[in-house]
């Protein structure tokens, strides 16, 4: 079984030939099991994504005017509640590390998930990079200690909390929870606070464009500004689909797995409702359309500082915290298993005394940490994470599409209400998501399809040759190989 394969696939190879010693192999590449209940799981969700309430979203006002976001906003909204159910599904059958790299391998073959995993690391090295810069900005703003944006503030960033994950993923995930429950509760004041402002005749104030096809106050941008919105509609969800991440580090994965996630997408649907309509209505869609810290214009306008407007921007620094500090955790979970497999090299899954993947923590934040402090430009790399995660979300459905046509009577203890036409969904928005990265930012997405095509040279004529059979991700690949076979015997 361990030595088994596809017939689309070059057969994997052993721990042994690898480099390794059969079990051995294994027993220094392991994670902390049972350190996670539904309740760390659903917090890591929420945290992935919380940031993005704080800021960034609100750009998409610049692209489609209030109608034109809220129409891209539903419309992602479904495609993430749509793959979540996807991956609900997915995780109680394979729950591992691997997540989305270890469901479209089963799925579509080595090829399959070495192009999904890439995607996912590019979104989860990125991300945390861009998010430092963010901090560093917030800092400055906040006048705390006296500290400006630069590369100590970044340095500090990914040094303190890679430390905390290399202390242990169960203290890493309460620490993590607890900043994101800061964060939401900052949330929750901010709604009731604006909403005391509310007024309906400053969401369509954004100058119409009459050339725009369909324009009109609702979309000034017409038709298009929908499309060219979606970025920044999925910023209200971007990051929910790594808690299958945490899988192998879960307790009962397979009922823990699905609950995290679908209360974690009922959560993030709450705050991004709450969030958009309170801040556009407070101040008018065209006053924070291009705002750093839209939730504090939308509180203060010119005038002074509040003590309300005070605690959302320290807070939005929580929400900043939690992202980061979540998004380094999917990244070496991600690396973790790609490693493991083989398909990286295989001393980056290493793991310490504490069972967390030390090199797979250092090495990615070493990435993000030179790329902050050489680029500093957090918005063009937030938009290559976006890319990434696009083309994952394809992979990620596609995989339960495959996966229901061809294995339909594979044991699910999770079934995705609506089948193949949910997943079916999720796929067909994600690939209008990623055209959409183009009209955001053109370079951005050429920058991650250069990344990507490097990542795929090294796969094509190097570690694809050198996959490890025994990775749990091969290994439940090889087995659906040798059942096939059994039965065209």
């Amino acid at each position: 079984m361990a030595d088994g394969t596809t017939s689309r696939t070059a057969p994997p190879v052993s721990p042994r030939s690898a480099g390794g010693d059969g079990d051995a192999y294994l027993n220094r590449r392991t994670l902390r099991r049972g350190s996670a209940g539904w309740l760390l799981l659903t917090g890591l969700g929420v945290a992935y994504v919380v940031s993005g309430d704080f800021s960034g979203w609100n750009i998409g006002l610049s692209k489609g005017g209030f109608g034109g976001l809220a129409a891209a906003t539903l419309l992602m909204g479904v495609m993430y509640a749509c793959l979540v159910f996807a991956l609900a599904e997915l995780s109680a059958i394979l729950p591992t590390a691997g997540g989305g790299y270890g469901f479209a391998r089963r799925a579509l073959g080595t090829w399959g998930g070495f192009l999904t995993g890439t995607a996912i690391l590019i979104e989860y090295i990125l991300a945390p990079a861009a998010i430092s810069i963010f901090i560093g900005d917030y800092v400055e703003s906040l006048g705390l200690f006296g500290l400006e944006s630069g590369w100590p503030v970044y340095l500090a960033c990914f040094a303190v909390f890679i430390g905390i994950h290399l202390w242990g993923v169960g203290e890493a995930l309460r620490f993590s929870l607890i900043v994101t429950a800061i964060a939401v509760a900052a949330l929750l004041i901010f709604a009731v606070g604006a909403f005391t402002e509310f007024s309906a005749d400053g969401l369509d104030d954004i100058p119409v464009d009459p050339e725009a096809l369909g324009s009109s106050s609702w979309l000034p941008f017409g038709l298009l500004g929908i499309w060219a919105a979606f970025p920044f509609g999925m910023w209200f969800f971007l990051g929910v689909e790594g808690v299958p991440l945490a899988a192998e580090e879960a307790k009962d994965p397979v009922r823990s797995m699905p609950r995290a996630l679908a209360v974690s997408m009922s959560i993030l649907v709450l705050l991004a409702v709450l969030t958009f309509f309170a801040a556009t209505g407070a101040r008018g869609s065209a006053a924070i359309q291009e705002a750093g810290n839209p939730l504090v214009v939308a509180l203060q306008g010119d005038g002074d500082p509040t003590a309300l407007s005070r605690f959302v921007n320290y807070a939005g620094l929580a929400g900043l915290v939690a992202s980061f500090f979540s998004l380094i955790y999917a990244g070496s979970r991600q690396l973790f298993a790609l490693s493991r497999a083989g398909y990286l090299p295989r001393f980056l899954s290493l793991t310490s005394r504490r069972k967390s993947p030390y090199l797979g923590l250092l090495i990615p934040g070493a990435i993000g940490f030179a790329l902050a402090a050489g680029t500093g430009n957090g918005a063009r790399m937030l938009n290559i994470a976006v890319f990434g995660a696009t083309i994952s979300y394809a992979m990620m459905a596609l995989s339960h599409i495959a996966l229901r046509r061809r294995e339909p009577g594979l044991h699910r203890p999770y079934r995705t209400p609506g089948g193949v036409l949910t997943s079916s969904t999720a796929f067909a928005l994600a690939l209008a998501a990623l055209v959409a990265t183009f009209l955001v930012d053109k370079d951005a997405a050429l920058i991650a399809l250069l990344v990507y095509a490097v990542a795929l040279a090294y796969f094509a004529f190097y570690s694809r040759h050198r996959l490890v059979a025994q990775a749990p991700e091969e290994e439940f690949a090889a087995l659906a190989a040798a059942e096939a076979e059994l039965e065209r015997k």
